[in-house]
């Protein structure tokens, strides 16, 4: 292990989901929304709400051994039913499934779909926050690259919700609410940015903003 091996942290929400890493030892990632980085050194798990006292936490990880594409429907032959059943999905070859002590948690719930990091921020993490670039340099590639898809961000954008006030790097003023993106701080279905894969933190970003309602009218006023 050296402190610059990447480390890929991605989501489990079943617990059939988390056995088969244990015990099949593999993990898979849709194609289509796979992130940069599926040839990581390590994948480490978030786990979901469905895990009771270990929900919101990175508890495992493994060594990534290898990779390859097959059909969801050849991974899992008992769900040929799955809207998916047809589509690709990288099949994570997986080590021993190993604990990260103590294990890396969240003060509250996050939206969480893909982590990139390194393993000395991983091994020396108690807090997801940890895991997470603060470079300046990503928000302002994320803040431009927005606004060349018109989806106005704004930056620095301070507002209220739930009877808080935030202060998030990043926010996108919908229909609906705010879809805000920060790297510290944020209302808890904030977005978290951090130094990976642009292209799929913006796919990100536009999704929320679709099912936000999509973009705030020019002349409707801000709240």
């Amino acid at each position: 292990m050296y402190p610059e091996d990447r480390v890929l942290v991605g989501v489990i929400t079943r617990p059939e989901d988390l056995e088969i890493a244990r015990m099949q030892r593999w993990y898979r990632i849709p194609q289509h929304s796979a992130p940069r980085g599926v040839d990581a050194d390590y994948i480490a798990f978030y786990l979901t709400k469905a895990f009771g006292e270990l929900k919101y936490s990175i508890p495992y990880y493994a060594q990534r051994v290898g990779h390859e594409l097959a059909r969801r429907r050849d991974l899992l032959p008992g769900e040929p039913e799955h809207p998916n059943a047809e589509q690709p999905y990288y099949k994570i070859q997986l080590g021993p499934l190993l604990e990260k002590m103590p294990p890396i948690t969240s003060e509250r719930w996050r939206r969480v779909t893909f982590i990139h990091t390194t393993w000395d921020r991983f091994r020396a993490a108690t807090e997801i926050k940890d895991l997470f670039s603060k470079d300046p340099k990503f928000v302002d590639r994320v803040y431009h690259a927005l606004r060349e898809t018109g989806l106005r961000p704004q930056r620095n954008y301070r507002f209220e919700q739930g009877g808080r006030q935030y202060k998030v790097d990043i926010a996108v003023i919908c229909e609906k609410g705010v879809v805000a993106a920060t790297t510290g701080e944020g209302p808890p279905d904030s977005y978290l940015l951090h130094g990976g894969d642009i292209k799929s933190t913006l796919e990100t970003l536009r999704q929320a903003v679709i099912s936000c309602g999509g973009l705030r009218t020019l002349d409707a006023p801000l709240e």
